[in-house]
């Protein structure tokens, strides 16, 4: 069990969400914004900088919109879906967006190349929570 999943299950209002689908989309985020963060980083050390301007912008934006979900999907008083659901559904299109990019570069640079599949993990984490919202919250 995460530390994640641990912190959510103590929580005096648990939420109808399951928590392992809930913590595995948090450190998800988590994880994905540190690895868009390395990435461009990355892309800007590379002698081809020019060619890799729009990868590291959308890293750049992956990260921001990563991290700020992984926050809102961790705090668990008053959640109000229909923010967490625009927020999840901006995390799924960004991930795909950054992922579908650092792949056509993944063949040249090894950075994006994982950068590309943590983006894919995290879009599927965000996916998975989504499909998981309770009934009683649905549109």
């Amino acid at each position: 069990m995460t530390h994640a999943q641990e912190m959510l299950q103590t929580h005096p209002n648990r939420s109808a969400t399951e928590p392992a689908t809930l913590s595995q989309c948090i450190e998800a985020c988590f994880e994905c914004a540190q690895t868009c963060i390395a990435c461009a980083d990355d892309c800007l050390a590379e002698q081809t900088v020019q060619e890799l301007v729009r990868c590291i912008r959308l890293n750049y934006d992956c990260a921001d919109i990563c991290e700020t979900t992984g926050k809102i999907c961790t705090r668990q008083t008053e959640v109000d879906w229909t923010v967490l659901r625009g927020q999840l559904e901006a995390c799924t299109d960004v991930c795909r967006i950054c992922a579908e990019e650092c792949e056509r570069h993944g063949q040249q640079h090894e950075h994006c190349r994982i950068c590309g599949e943590v983006c894919r993990h995290c879009e599927h984490a965000c996916s998975d929570l989504l499909r998981s919202q309770p009934a009683s919250e649905a549109i």
